[in-house]
């Protein structure tokens, strides 16, 4: 594997622990998904490979050299797309994304080639010569990611990449994610957008309060579930009782939403409850459609929007 972590753990100052034991493994060009809540511990796990964090416990290796005893040569093995807004204001995203090419070691007209080619398939031409301080924070986010792919390196890291970016250009942006991998990156890709990671990832791990809880392809993951179907109710808000499923299979609540696992033979009953549960008023609506790796995700860690987020620290280079 190009990129192996082992038992990685990061205990703060605070005696808040962000990561506890964690152990992963991305080949190369493989695309790999970080999924969890705000604070499961992703963006600690994603600074520490990169160098930028020193683990309390535990190792990470890339092409089998030793990261955590060399943070600079990780930080040249590894191109990085931070989760903050990169700070460009007074450069263009032609300049942005040229002096980061040229920094990484690339010769200047590859560079330019890279990031033509880049600007092309983001959309981005009618911006490339506008200082970044006039631009959207959507359009910083694509230039932050072309800043991270012009000269990739052999590990990307990229840290809630389409945070701001409209649904067109999210489109174009998964396209060039996958076009890292198939030119042999492996990329690591955090993210809590569930849905959008089944469609890009080759597998994926779940995070939750700082350890991993589930890994694997997305089909795999889902057929934990048990159910090839999933109903959709939207509960109507002076319910008090949640309805009981009659199937057998997870039913979960997140906000005023219950999801239930279906079995494929079990489409008409599960329509005909559902409706019978809208004529007697407890549900607004619903819809019934193939199980997602959202279900997956609902499934193993609940509502966690519901509850606390587990102490994560922003990066600060005193702590490192």
């Amino acid at each position: 594997m190009l990129l192996e972590i082992e038992k990685l753990t990061k205990v703060y100052r605070t005696g808040a622990r962000a990561n506890d034991a964690i152990s992963l493994a991305i080949g190369e060009g493989e695309v790999f998904g970080l999924l969890g809540h705000n604070g499961a511990g992703k963006t600690t796990l994603v600074n520490q490979v990169v160098g930028l964090l020193k683990p309390t416990f535990g190792s990470i290796r890339i092409d089998g050299r030793d990261m955590v005893a060399n943070p600079g040569l990780a930080r040249r093995l590894c191109s990085f797309q931070a989760q903050a807004q990169v700070p460009i204001d007074g450069l263009t995203p032609r300049q942005a994304i040229d002096l980061i090419g040229q920094l990484r070691g690339a010769p200047r007209v590859d560079v330019e080639h890279r990031r033509e080619r880049l600007v092309d398939a983001l959309e981005l031409g009618e911006w490339q010569d506008v200082d970044a301080a006039r631009l959207s924070g959507g359009v910083k986010r694509l230039v932050a990611f072309a800043m991270a792919a012009v000269t990739p390196g052999r590990v990307v890291m990229l840290d809630e990449p389409t945070n701001d970016v409209d649904p067109v250009r999210r489109r174009l942006l998964w396209r060039q994610v996958r076009t890292l991998a198939d030119h042999g990156a492996a990329v690591l890709l955090v993210t809590h957008n569930v849905i959008e990671a089944e469609r890009s990832v080759d597998r994926l791990a779940i995070l939750d309060e700082g350890r991993v809880i589930a890994e694997g392809t997305p089909a795999a993951l889902k057929a934990r579930l048990g159910a090839a179907l999933r109903l959709e109710l939207v509960l109507d808000p002076d319910v008090l009782e949640l309805p009981a499923s009659p199937f057998g299979l997870s039913a979960v609540p997140v906000g005023n939403r219950l999801m239930v696992g279906i079995p494929t033979n079990g489409a008409g009953q599960a329509v005909a409850w559902a409706e019978s549960l809208k004529a007697a008023g407890s549900v607004e609506e619903f819809t019934l459609g193939p199980a997602t790796l959202e279900d997956v995700y609902v499934a193993l860690v609940g509502d966690a929007g519901a509850r606390p987020a587990q102490a994560e620290e922003v990066f600060d280079a005193s702590a490192a």
